[in-house]
Parts: C-alpha cells; structure tokens; sequence
C-alpha cells in the first residue's frame, strides 16, 4: 500500500516543529507573565455538548465519531427515514472538538465551585472541522487562546492589547495594527440610522468596505433593505479618515441620542485611559501610535456571541488576514446551566503567524538547531573516552549526541552539516593518548585542542 496523508491534514517535520515551538513558547511566557493558567481538555467531547453552538453550517462541519461496537445494532428502517442529520445522532454520541471555547465554557460550568474566580486560562490544542481542504485551510490545525472569566473589568481588555504587543516583539513583528471596535458601537450605529432591527444586516456589509468600496457598500445596503437617507446617514460617519480624538468627538455627537452608542464608547475611552496609565504616556496619539491601536468603526466580528470591545490584528504589508482576534461576551457558559459568567478572550493564529514570520525571514538562525555538540566515532575502543565526555556535557544542559556508527570522518562531519550541529568533538588515538580533543567549529572549519578535563568549560563559554 502506498502511503498516503488524510486530506486536510499534514505532518510536521523536526524543522517546522521547532518553529512553530518557538511561536508557542513566546506566547506561552506571555500569557503566564500576566498571569494565565494552562489548560487541556479531551480531543473528543459529548455530541450534544459540541451541536447547536456553531449554527447550521459549523454543526456541518464536526467530526463525528461512531459508537463502539456494533454502532448498527439498535437501528431501525424507521430511525434511516427520520434522514440523515437524526440517523447520525443515533450511531453517534462523540465527536473531536471543533474549537476551544465551548470546550472552554463546558469545563467551567462543570467546576464553577472550583476554579478560582476571576479564572485567567489558555489553551493550545489541536480543533478538527470537517472543512473543504486548500490552501491554509486544513482540517487539523492548533488554536491558541486565552480567556479571563468571572469579570467584567476592562483591564482585562488592556492587558490583551499590551499581551499582544509583548508577543509581536518577542517575535520581531514590528509593523502591525490592532483593530478595536466595540459591539454596542455597532448597534449605536444602527440606531442613529434608525435601523436598530438589522444591526446585523448593516454590520456584514460595513464589514466589506475595505473591499469592495463605498459605492458597492451602499449598493448591499439597498439589497438588504436600508433606505437611501439611512444610507447618506451613515456615509459620512464611516467613511471618516480622522484621528482618535477627532474620530471620537465626531461620533459622540453623533450618538448624542443612542444609549448603547454611548456606552460603547465609554468603554473604549475607559480602555485607552487605562491603557495610558499602564505606560504612562499621556498623549492619545501617541499611545495608539506606540501600541499600534486603531479605532475601526467597520471591524464587526463575532456578532452571535461578542457583546463589548472586539478585537482583530493584521501584519501590515503581507497579503495575510487577521493572525488574532478575540472580544468581550457576557454569556459564555449559558449554554451549560451557568448563566451570567462575564468574560473576554483572544486568540492567535499560529498557522498565520508562521507564514507570516517565513515570509519575512524571521525566525532565528538557531531555532530548529537542536543538538549542538556531535562527538564522532572512530571505532569502539573511543567510546570508553567520549561516553563520560559526552555526558559531561549533557548535565550541563549542553544538547549533545555522540554519531552511533564509527564512519569515516567526512560522513559524520555531513551529518552534522545537514543538521546545523554547531560544533563537533573529535578523539582520535592521537587525541586520547594526549589526553585532548579536538573540537572542530562546523561553520568557519577552525579547529583547536582542548584538554579533556577543560572540555566541559570551553563549551560551555561558547554557548
């Protein structure tokens, strides 16, 4: 049999592993930096627990899992006329998780007595979706949250938006923007137009105008049933090109009559002066500049489930959508018997970021060099003399590995280029009756003799 990979699916070479450590490893100190808990919770969940979240289309999309055993042996010509949807509960009552936040939500309706509250967690897990497979679209691939529940404080939203600044710098992504909107700002909108029951509605077409333009914004608006002044109403308040201070006394005027406009603005302000404090810069312009913060009047994300400040980040100047996102919801864990848990959560996109950091040539030189020390092997009469060397330099948390075959000298010096070895330790008989090595510098080929006992400190100076 040939082998094959299930579509949608890949393996991840000792290469991109590394790589992709590396991004998790910057994120992961972050999160603990502010405080964040890690959590796993099962690949697979109840099927009950995982359906109805999504809406009709994501249900689509969930992995099902047969029963054990005879999945068959209670089915009867009556439950395959009840179609397919029905037939499929009945042979199946698993499923591997779609995403992290339901999961999420099921974990802290279930030990609401037991976790510490506010609750700060992230999770770095595999989610499958049973997705048309292309490019960037896998039907396996990591999710990377983090969530604060149990508050409603808008410190929490600062401290996303300083958390995603500190992992961009740790990895050297310099040029991007954080775009914040807020939902009740969506819904103020609504209301000054006088459309407040199709929020939604003017909220998927505003979301295209970086696409496709004004004048085909409009012309949606038509389609999805706005009148032309409530259409010349709005023109003017999204189309805006201003600074923060100017964009915002623009739309408080212009919320002057909506309560929910009013608060959502509120909210952002209270964000931004919190944001001030935090790193005690007092200029407005300023702050957004240094924290790359931008108003978006436009940004509509997670309209069924985000009810305060929404989030979403783009590297400037690489054709790449958003690589985080996340937002502020009032009923998480609702779903589960638990109402009324406050909470706000973001996430990153570590396949996108990936992309991203290869296109721009980012990742360090050393990260994918795991070993850094190769000794070679002339026969077996060196071993005796390597072995203790070798675990010398392991204690002292130097990667190391001794070449398990004694090969010519070129092979295991290939060896160690093919794998970026940065130095390797030679122990001829020469050497041995000297009582030295010679330690051979894989990149200029300078090689110098080190005592044996002064082996361990040389290396580890050069590290």
């Amino acid at each position: 049999m040939k082998p094959n990979l299930v579509q949608g699916t890949r393996d991840f070479t000792p290469e991109i592993v590394a790589k992709r450590n590396y991004i998790f490893q910057n994120i992961k100190s972050t999160f603990e930096k502010y405080g964040f808990q890690p959590l796993e919770t099962p690949s697979m969940e109840r099927l009950d627990v995982l359906t109805g979240k999504y809406g009709e289309e994501g249900d689509q999309l969930i992995f099902k899992i047969l029963n054990s055993g005879d999945f068959l042996e209670k089915i009867t010509p009556e439950n395959l006329a009840e179609g397919s949807k029905k037939f499929a509960n009945k042979i199946s009552e698993k499923a591997l998780r779609y995403d992290l936040t339901v999961p999420f939500a099921r974990f802290v309706a279930m030990n609401s007595g037991k976790i510490t509250m506010p609750f700060k967690r992230y999770q770095i897990q595999p989610v499958w979706r049973g997705d048309r497979p292309g490019k960037g679209r896998f039907r396996e691939f990591y999710q990377c949250d983090a969530d604060i529940v149990g508050t409603k404080s808008l410190v929490c939203e600062a401290d996303i938006v300083m958390m995603i600044n500190e992992v961009f710098g740790k990895l050297k992504l310099n040029d991007f923007t954080i775009k914040i909107n807020h939902r009740l700002v969506l819904s103020g909108l609504a209301e000054y137009i006088g459309g407040v029951d199709k929020v939604v509605d003017l909220c998927v077409a505003m979301d295209k105008l970086d696409k496709i333009g004004w004048e085909k914004v409009a012309q949606e608006l038509q389609s999805r049933g706005f009148e032309e002044t409530q259409i010349q109403k709005l023109e003017p308040i999204i189309s805006q090109k201003q600074d923060f201070i100017s964009q915002l006394d623009f739309i408080k005027n212009a919320f002057s009559d909506s309560e929910l406009g009013k608060k959502g603005v509120a909210d952002l302000e209270e964000i931004i002066n919190l944001l001030k404090i935090i790193t005690n810069q007092n200029d407005i312009n300023d702050l957004l500049k240094n924290l790359s913060i931008e108003w978006d009047l436009t940004l509509a994300r997670g309209l069924s489930y985000y009810t305060g400040a929404i989030f979403e980040v783009k590297i400037n100047n690489v054709q790449m959508g958003s690589v985080s996102g996340g937002g502020r919801y009032d009923n998480l864990t609702g779903a589960f018997g638990l109402p009324n848990v406050a909470g706000v959560g973001f996430s990153f996109g570590v396949d996108r970021l990936y992309e991203v950091l290869e296109e721009l040539k980012l990742f360090p030189e050393a990260v994918g060099n795991t070993t850094q020390v190769l000794f070679v092997q002339f026969d077996k009469t060196t071993l005796p003399y390597i072995l203790p060397l070798a675990n010398a330099c392991r204690n002292i948390e130097i990667r190391t590995e001794i070449y398990p075959d004694a090969s010519k000298l070129g092979k295991q010096f290939g060896y160690a280029d093919e794998k970026n070895i940065s130095y390797v330790v030679i122990a001829g008989s020469d050497e041995i009756q000297k009582n030295i090595v010679t330690v051979r510098n894989m990149t200029t080929g300078e090689q110098q003799s080190v005592g044996k006992n002064e082996l361990v400190v040389f290396l580890k100076n050069l590290f």
